[in-house]
This record gives structure tokens, C-alpha cells and sequence, in this order.
């Protein structure tokens, strides 16, 4: 249970101030108008003015000054439109908020501020388009049901036990995800892989979810990085990670996640989340360019993340270049004379 607070009235205000006056203590004060002495302590700092002391009327207007008037992005336009700029580019308010807070932007603003606007002006105006600011362009707040879909098994497959429990906290870079998703006729298909450290993703186009083609593409992306980044790949049991196997040579150990439990590899389900809201299940595969994927891929990497203090995964990925770069260079011998 919640305390309940109750406002001083412009009478016990009068009330503090002639006891006050009388030279009085804050307890005996309390006593007599049947408040706590933290209350009326509290009350007196903040509606007491330098110049004039604490002053009844005076202390009134203060406090009812300070009454909410109306949601911050309702009564500033400027603020609004910096909000909602920030989210039509499809970051969520918690994006919003947390990298104006890094920026030390002249705005600061809470992800609940936002959150409660949208839904206000959906509640008022009956206009839910409001709801595609959201990243899951939900009318409502809450969870929704997810089924799940059974799987096959996977030949020689090692499971996600087996996995070194380091590898969970994210501190490691070279820790990858990876999954499709499938566009509306079920057939053509995205492949994602993701860095588990700096959450940095490739996206590509798919036809069909044949096991060669699939590890073709990862082999593409990943042989060409420093072996220190590329370390453990962690996927799904569907078919088209069969040839898993063909990475090893590259250094990669891969894992695979329990029947039925996408959860296990839960940044790449929350990235696919996120390309959701750009690629709906309903999409039609001529409808999205190989050009449109890449700007996706850079869109999303370009996205501040509140798991990265609000940096983007390219800023971080960057870093984590740049870093096993300089480690290199520092560890070649001195030039002979």
C-alpha cells in the first residue's frame, strides 16, 4: 500500500506561520495542526522565500505553482517535435530519453513522460496512427502471446549447456547470434547475425532456407574478422543451420538453444523485434531491395541502445575494431637499426 499525502491548506499555513511567529518548534507546530514534523519541515523549505520568510499567501502560491499543469511534451513544442523526430526514425522512448540524456541535450525528458503522451493523444483524438511511434505500434501497454513452432533435430549438434557461462554476461567480444526471418510468402527469408557484446548486425536476403546458402552467407561475414571476433556462433534448430559444422575451421564453436526456447539466444530475438517494425511478417519480398536491407542493417546499428549506455553498436563496434587494433600494432617487435 501507497501513503497517502494531503496538501497544507492556505489555512494551516496561516496556522505555521503565526506559530512560527510565536517562536514555536517544528514539533510542537506539528502537534497542533495533527501533521508530522517532517511535513510541516518539508513545507517550510520549500515555500519559504529568501527576502520574505514563510508567508501564507505567499507559500500558497508557490506550492500551487508547482502543480502539474499538463504533460511537458503537450505544453513544449520544441521538446515534442525533438521527440518525436527521434522516434519517427523508430527509436523508443527509452532510446529517446536515454541519448538525450548522453548528448546533455538542453531536453531531458523520461521514456514514461513519452510513453503516457502517446497514449494520451490516442485516448483524446481516437487517432491511432499515434500508436507507430511506438516500436511495436501497440494501442495498448502490455504483453502479447508468442506461440512457438517445433523444431527438428540437428546432427552433432552441441547444446547451448555446453557453452561456457562467461559467454552470458557479454563482456567477451567475438560471441555471435544468429536467425531468419521470413517475409510474406514464407519461402524468401532474412538472415541476422548478431555481435552479442556491441549488439552490431549484419542483414541479408535469403532465398529459401537451404543450409548451404546459409552458411555460405555466415562464412562471408565472419571469416573475414580477426579471429578474436569471432569465437562462438549461438542458433535456432532449424534446418537451415544443418552445415553448422563447416565453421569450425574458422575457429567457430557453435551452439544450439533448447527446443522451443528462443529466449536462450535473446538478443537476436530482440533484434528481430526491432526489424520487425521496419519488415512486418505481411511484407512482400519484391517490396524490400537488397539497397533497402543495407540502409536497415546501418539504421539499426546507428540506433543508441540503452544495454550500451545509449551508444550505438557501430560506436561500440568501432571501439572494439580500433581496440584489437592498437593491441596488434603494440605487440610487433621494434625495427632493427
Amino acid at each position: 500500500m501507497g501513503r497517502n499525502y494531503k496538501q497544507f491548506s492556505l489555512e494551516e499555513r496561516c496556522e505555521i506561520a503565526r506559530l512560527h511567529a510565536d517562536g514555536q518548534s517544528l514539533r510542537q507546530i506539528a502537534a497542533n495542526l495533527g501533521r508530522t514534523a517532517s511535513s510541516v519541515s518539508r513545507e517550510m523549505k520549500r515555500n519559504s522565500g529568501v527576502q520574505v520568510g514563510y508567508k501564507p499567501a505567499y507559500a500558497d502560491d508557490l506550492a500551487w505553482g508547482r502543480r502539474w499543469q499538463g504533460s511537458r511534451l503537450a505544453r513544449q513544442p520544441d521538446l515534442r517535435q525533438a521527440v518525436l523526430d527521434r522516434l519517427a526514425m523508430g527509436w523508443s522512448p527509452e532510446q529517446v530519453s536515454g541519448r538525450l540524456a548522453l548528448e546533455h541535450s538542453a531536453f531531458s525528458i523520461s521514456h514514461e513522460s513519452i510513453y503516457r503522451f502517446i497514449h494520451a493523444r490516442i485516448a483524446s483524438t481516437k487517432d491511432y496512427n499515434w500508436r507507430h511511434y511506438l516500436p511495436r505500434a501497440k494501442s495498448k501497454r502490455g504483453w502479447r502471446h508468442h506461440s512457438h513452432k517445433p523444431t527438428g533435430h540437428i546432427k552433432d549438434r552441441v547444446s547451448i549447456e555446453q557453452r561456457p557461462r562467461y559467454i552470458a554476461k557479454r563482456r567477451q567480444p567475438g560471441h555471435w547470434e544468429t536467425d531468419l526471418i521470413m517475409f510474406s510468402n514464407h519461402k524468401d527469408n532474412l538472415l541476422v547475425a548478431q555481435e552479442r557484446s556491441s549488439r552490431f548486425v549484419f542483414i541479408a536476403r535469403q532465398d529459401g532456407k537451404a543450409a548451404q546458402p546459409t552458411v555460405d552467407r555466415l562464412k562471408a561475414w565472419l571469416a573475414p574478422l580477426p579471429p578474436s571476433l569471432r569465437r562462438t556462433l549461438t542458433q535456432d534448430n532449424g534446418p537451415e543451420f544443418f552445415f553448422h559444422h563447416q565453421l569450425n575451421p574458422l575457429g567457430i564453436q557453435t551452439y544450439f538453444c533448447h527446443p522451443h526456447s528462443p529466449w536462450q539466444k535473446g538478443g537476436i530475438e530482440n533484434m528481430n523485434g526491432r526489424i520487425r517494425r521496419y519488415i512486418p511478417l505481411k511484407t512482400k519480398p519484391d517490396s524490400c531491395s537488397e539497397a533497402d536491407i543495407t540502409a536497415l542493417a546501418a539504421r539499426l546499428n546507428s540506433t543508441p541502445r540503452k544495454c550500451l549506455g545509449f551508444k550505438t553498436p557501430e560506436e561500440v563496434w568501432s571501439a572494439q575494431l580500433e581496440a584489437l587494433h592498437f593491441k596488434c600494432e603494440s605487440t610487433l617487435p621494434l625495427p632493427r637499426e
